[in-house]
This record gives structure tokens, C-alpha cells and sequence, in this order.
């Protein structure tokens, strides 16, 4: 995905958001999670957004990371709607951004192409990138348990008919291996019991 594409698709959610408010957007994230309205955060958020720099220096309340030219956008969304850079905002974050660019690509191909690797390691790749990226941007350590779960809910959702390596056969050589090693070994113990019986020691 190039990045004007990309900025395309932040912008249109970031409107979005903007409409929305505070209502229903954060249920999405968090059925338990009970947000403020706007206006009750510490803050003047509404000024904050529009003077979010006074002479090339940051004026959000918190750090926000310089990796990527996008920090400074994602850092802007959670004081507004979450109250600062915490896991529901890198959630939804997650969620609006980097998951919906993903089930986008993924429905885009054929249902049986999403056990092919090569078809989706790309989008797999991009995916990780993204939620690396908003992570260190909001600076919350990665990975982490939201991580964790974003990919076992897309291995769950995409790839849970997938065939494993662990229920493939094993190959020719090793099959082989196994079936000649015991079949070796009963001439070799038969001649030690009859050689010793010979030998007298058989009562011993």
C-alpha cells in the first residue's frame, strides 16, 4: 500500500471520528469502557488540535514518537476521543487502520488463496509493520497483549481451515528411517539371545 493511498484512507476515518464525536465509536472497542465527553477532559482538546505545534515544538500533554511521518496524526486522535495515548486508543487505532486495510486486501482474494503463503505474507507483513508502527508512535511497547490478540483473532477469522506443518506427513527419509531402525535391530538382539545361550550363560 503506498503511502498517499494510505493517507487517503487515515483521512476519510479521521473525519469520521470527527462526526461521531463520542458516542458509539468507543463502544466498539470496549463494551465496559464508559468514555467522558470531549469537554470533560483536563484539557482544551478543540485548541490543542488546531495549534497541536508553537515553533516546530509538540503541544500534546504527552510524548509522542517521531518513527514514522504519520506519529503526529495518531498522536492527535487519542487525547481527543480517549484522553491520551492509552491501549483502548491504540485498539481502535488498530482496528480502523491497520485491520480494515487487511480484511480489505484479504477479501479481495479467493478464499481458498488464503492458506497459500506467498499470496498473503505481503499483507501479513504490512499488518505487523502497522500495528508496530502505531505502537511506537504512541509509544506503548511492542509487542504486546493487544498485539497478541489482533493476530490470533485474524489466524482464528482467515486461517483456521489452513492444514498445519505439524499434521503433514513427515518426509520420505525420516518415514523410512523410522520403519528400518526396529527391523535392524531384531536380527542383532535374536543373535545376542542365541550367542549367549551357547555360551551357557542362559541360566546366569
Amino acid at each position: 500500500m503506498t503511502a498517499p493511498s494510505f493517507s487517503l484512507i487515515f483521512s476519510g476515518y479521521f473525519v469520521a471520528l470527527l462526526i461521531w464525536g463520542c458516542t458509539t465509536v468507543v463502544c466498539l472497542v470496549d463494551e465496559n469502557v464508559a468514555m467522558q465527553p470531549v469537554t470533560t477532559i483536563g484539557y482544551d482538546s478543540t485548541k490543542m488540535m488546531i495549534a497541536n505545534t508553537t515553533n516546530g515544538q509538540s503541544t500534546l500533554p504527552f510524548a509522542c514518537g517521531n518513527n514514522s511521518h504519520l506519529c503526529m496524526d495518531y498522536c492527535e486522535i487519542c487525547p481527543s476521543f480517549f484522553g491520551g495515548p492509552t491501549m483502548e486508543c491504540l485498539s481502535f487505532m488498530f482496528d480502523s487502520v491497520c485491520l480494515q486495510n487487511f480484511k480489505k486486501s484479504m477479501a479481495s482474494l479467493n478464499n481458498t488463496e488464503w492458506c497459500i503463503w506467498r499470496n498473503v505474507s505481503g499483507l501479513y507483513s504490512t499488518l505487523s509493520y502497522c500495528t508496530e508502527e502505531i505502537s511506537d508512535c504512541l509509544l506503548i511497547p511492542w509487542p504486546n497483549p493487544l498485539v497478541e490478540k489482533t493476530f490470533v483473532d485474524i489466524h482464528a477469522e482467515f486461517f483456521k481451515d489452513c492444514p498445519t506443518e505439524e499434521l503433514s506427513d513427515p518426509p520420505p527419509s525420516i518415514i523410512f528411517a523410522l520403519v528400518i531402525t526396529p527391523i535392524c535391530l531384531i536380527p542383532i538382539m535374536v543373535s545376542l539371545v542365541v550367542l549367549k545361550t551357547k555360551n551357557g550363560d542362559g541360566s546366569s
